[in-house]
C-alpha cells in the first residue's frame, strides 16, 4: 500500500463511500491519513462494575448476559441490555440501533466507554462507545483516548478510525528531515494524533504535522517565486527630477510614512523582478497619492497603470482624484465600470474602473502596473488576471485580509505600512451600545447634529425586510428609513442602497456631501469611496453580522475631518444589554474591535479568528488548505522557514 494509492481500494469502500470521503477532502491514503480528529475523549480509565460512579467518564470491559430491542413511549425503539464482570453487573442502552442485538448476543466479550448515569434507579452507559473484544489485537474505540473526527452524513468517527487503522498497520511512512529539532518522527505523529497514549501526545503530534504543512506550503511558495523570477518582468527607470518636481507639485505635503513607502516601492520597481507590494494604511493616510506617483513613473517609462476598485463610488472617486492630481500633465486617463464609460482622446495612460474592465483588458497593450484598492471586495482570480503578462502589483488595503497577512509571511508579497495620519486626525471612539439604550442614542445623535453641525451616517445590513427566520431582527435601509423620519422630524435624512440607479446615488451622495442632508440611511455601499470631512458619527446596525475588515471600513468614513468622530455599534441579539463580560464571539470581536484602532492589529485579530484562507489557491478566508495547522503559530512558521531554508 502507498500513500498515493486512492482510497477506493481499502477494503468496504465502494463507490458510495468514497464519494463521502470526497465530500470530506479525501481522495488518497495520505488524505485519510490527515484527516485528524477535531477533540478528543479520554477513555482511558478501565473500572471494575462495582467502581463505577455516576457521572465519570469511563471504560468498562465485561460479558452481555442480556439484550433485547423495547420500544419507548415516544415511539423509539431503543436497544437495553447488560453486561457484567466478576464484580456486578451494569445497564447499557442505545437507540435505534436494532442490529445490535444480532451482534451484541448474550457471551459476547466487550468494552463499553462513555458517561455513566442512572436508569430506572441503576447504574448505566447510554449510547456508549463499544466494542467486541479479540484477544489477538488491541481496542481501538475503547479503553483509550479515542479522537473525534470531522464527519459526514453516512461516515462515522468509528468508521473513520477503523479504515484509519487499517492504513496504518500496512503503510510506510518516510521521513524527509534530517532533523527533526525536538519534534516528532513523521511517523510517529501520524500513529500518535490517531491513538494517542496521553493529550500531551496528541498535542506533540499535531505540533509536527502542523510543521509538516508550513513547511510544503513554503517550499511551494518559494517554487512559485523561483518561477516568477524566470518570467520575462517590466523594469523600470526612475527619473528623480521628474518625479521630485511631480511630488512638488502637489497641494500638500507627503508624510514621512509616505516618503518611506515610495523609496520602498521605487526599488521594487527599477528591479529586474516584478514588484508584488502590498500596500497597508488606514483610511485616510495617504494610500491613493503613493499610487498616482507610482503610476506617474510607470507612465514617464510608456507603460499604462490600471487601477481597481470594488464599487462604481470607489472608482469614480479615484477618477476624479487622479485627474486633479495630473490636471497639468498630458497624462489620459480613463473610467470604466458597469455603467460608465469615460475616456480621453487616444490611447490611455492610466485605465481606472471595476471589474467591468476586465473585459477590456485585450485592448491595453502595454501594461506596466497594476494597482489593487480594497483587495478583500475582489476574487482571488479576479486579482490574479494579469497574471500572464507578469506587471509590476500594487495591492492597497485599510485592513488586510487574513490570506494576505499570510502571504506576506511566506515572502509572496512585500509589505509597506503607512502608519501616520494627517496632522489634526483624532482617533474615532467606538462604543458597543446595548439595545435599550437607543432611545438616549438617538438624542444624542440630534444633539451633536444640531450643536456641532455634524452629520450622520447609519448603516442597515439589507436593503428590504427577509421572510427568513435567521434575518427576521436585521434591520432593512428601507424600513429603518421611514421609521427614522419620526426619531428625527427636525433633520433632513437621505436615503442610499445598492439597487438605486447610478444617477440617483450620485444625487443622494452630493446632496450629502453639500450638507443639504443631516443624516444618510444607507447599506454597506458607502464602505469603500466616499469623503465627507463634515460626517463625525457612524451608527452601525447588526454589527455582528460585518467582519472586523468591513466594520474597521464603515468606521473608516468618519473622522476624516479634524472634528472628534464616533462609531456606534448596535447587534441584532436580543434587546438584553451587552457587556464586555458577553461570552458571545461575535460580541467578543465588537468589543476588541471598540479598543483596537489599528487596522493591521485588526487583521492580526481575524487572522487568529478566521484563518488565512488558502494561500496558494482561491479561498479567501478560513482555514483553507491548513488543516491541522494555525496561523496564529508564528514560531513554527520561523521553523519551518528555517528548515526549508537548510534543506533546499
Amino acid at each position: 500500500m502507498e500513500l498515493t494509492d486512492s482510497v477506493s481500494t481499502l477494503p468496504f469502500v465502494g463507490p458510495n463511500y468514497e464519494k463521502k470521503l470526497n465530500k470530506l477532502g479525501i481522495f488518497s491514503i495520505l488524505d485519510l491519513l490527515h484527516h485528524v480528529p477535531h477533540r478528543y475523549l479520554d477513555f482511558s480509565k478501565i473500572t471494575k462494575i462495582k467502581d463505577v460512579i455516576v457521572g465519570e467518564t469511563i471504560t468498562v470491559i465485561g460479558t452481555v448476559t442480556s439484550i433485547r430491542n423495547q420500544a419507548t413511549k415516544t415511539g423509539r425503539l431503543m436497544q437495553i441490555g447488560q453486561i457484567e464482570d466478576l464484580t456486578g453487573k451494569i445497564t447499557v442502552a442505545w437507540f435505534s440501533q436494532p442490529f445490535l442485538t444480532r451482534m451484541l448476543f448474550p457471551g459476547v466479550k466487550i468494552a463499553v466507554s462513555g458517561e455513566t448515569s442512572w436508569f430506572n434507579r441503576n447504574l448505566a452507559f447510554f449510547s456508549p462507545q463499544y466494542e467486541k473484544i479479540d484477544e489477538s489485537h488491541e481496542t481501538v474505540h475503547t479503553g483509550k483516548i479515542v479522537g473525534v473526527y470531522p464527519e459526514t452524513a453516512g461516515l462515522s468517527s468509528k468508521w473513520l478510525k477503523a479504515r484509519i487503522k487499517y492504513c496504518l498497520d500496512r503503510v510506510k511512512i518516510v521521513e524527509f528531515l534530517k532533523n527533526t529539532k525536538g519534534l516528532f518522527s513523521f511517523e510517529e505523529a501520524i500513529y500518535k494524533i490517531h491513538f494517542p497514549q496521553s493529550l500531551e501526545d496528541s498535542h506533540k503530534a499535531k505540533e509536527r504535522l502542523a510543521f509538516n504543512e508550513f513547511y510544503n506550503l513554503l517550499v511551494e511558495a518559494k517554487e512559485r517565486r523561483k518561477k516568477s523570477e524566470k518570467k520575462k518582468s517590466i523594469s523600470l527607470k526612475i527619473d528623480h527630477t521628474a518625479i521630485n518636481s511631480f511630488v512638488k507639485s502637489l497641494p500638500f505635503k507627503l508624510t514621512s510614512s509616505q516618503n518611506k513607502v515610495i523609496a520602498e516601492i521605487m526599488s521594487d520597481l527599477k528591479n529586474k523582478n516584478s514588484m508584488n507590494r502590498l500596500l497597508q494604511g488606514d483610511v485616510g493616510s495617504g494610500k491613493t497619492v503613493v499610487s498616482a506617483i507610482v503610476s506617474f513613473v510607470t507612465f514617464l517609462n510608456g507603460y499604462q497603470t490600471v487601477l481597481m476598485a470594488p464599487t462604481q463610488i470607489l472608482a469614480n472617486q479615484h477618477y476624479e482624484t487622479f485627474k486633479e492630481i495630473f490636471k497639468n500633465y498630458k497624462i489620459r486617463i480613463s473610467l470604466i465600470t458597469g455603467s460608465v464609460v469615460k475616456k480621453d482622446v487616444g490611447v490611455n495612460d492610466i485605465i481606472i474602473g471595476t471589474h467591468a474592465l476586465l473585459n477590456k483588458i485585450k485592448e491595453f497593450e502595454k501594461i506596466g502596473l497594476v494597482v489593487i484598492d480594497e483587495q478583500h471586495k475582489f476574487g482571488v482570480k479576479q486579482i490574479d488576471f494579469l497574471k500572464n503578462k507578469n506587471p509590476n502589483k500594487l495591492t492597497m488595503t485599510a485592513t488586510p485580509i487574513p490570506r494576505t497577512i499570510a502571504q506576506t509571511l511566506f515572502s509572496d508579497m512585500d509589505l509597506s505600512i503607512l502608519d501616520e495620519l494627517p496632522k489634526g486626525r483624532m482617533k474615532i471612539k467606538t462604543w458597543l451600545v446595548p439595545n435599550q439604550k437607543r432611545e438616549k442614542a438617538y438624542e444624542w445623535i440630534s444633539s451633536q447634529i444640531t450643536v456641532h453641525r455634524s452629520q450622520c451616517f447609519i448603516i442597515c445590513p439589507l436593503v428590504e425586510e427577509s421572510d427568513s427566520e435567521t434575518l427576521k431582527n436585521v434591520k432593512s435601509v428601507k424600513k429603518e428609513f421611514l421609521l427614522l423620519k419620526s426619531h428625527f422630524p427636525l433633520l433632513n435624512l437621505g436615503l442610499l442602497h445598492g439597487k438605486l440607479k447610478e444617477k440617483e446615488k450620485n444625487e443622494v451622495l452630493n446632496e450629502f456631501k453639500n450638507g443639504n442632508l443631516n443624516i444618510l440611511v444607507t447599506t454597506p455601499v458607502v464602505e469603500v469611496g466616499i469623503d465627507v470631512p463634515n460626517a463625525t458619527i457612524m451608527l452601525i446596525e447588526g454589527a455582528d453580522r460585518f467582519g472586523l475588515a468591513q466594520l474597521h471600513q464603515l468606521r473608516g468614513r468618519v473622522g476624516r475631518g479634524e472634528k472628534e468622530s464616533y462609531c456606534l455599534l448596535f447587534t441584532t441579539k436580543s434587546q438584553a444589554p451587552l457587556t464586555e463580560n458577553d461570552s458571545g464571539k461575535a460580541v467578543n470581536r465588537l468589543t476588541e474591535l471598540t479598543k483596537i484602532n489599528s487596522g493591521f492589529e485588526l487583521a492580526e485579530l481575524d487572522l487568529k479568528l478566521r484563518g488565512a484562507g488558502d494561500v496558494l489557491g482561491t479561498k479567501q478566508s478560513g482555514f483553507g488548505n491548513l488543516k491541522i495547522a494555525n496561523w496564529s503559530d508564528t514560531k513554527l512558521i520561523m521553523l519551518a522557514s528555517k528548515a526549508v531554508s537548510a534543506y533546499n
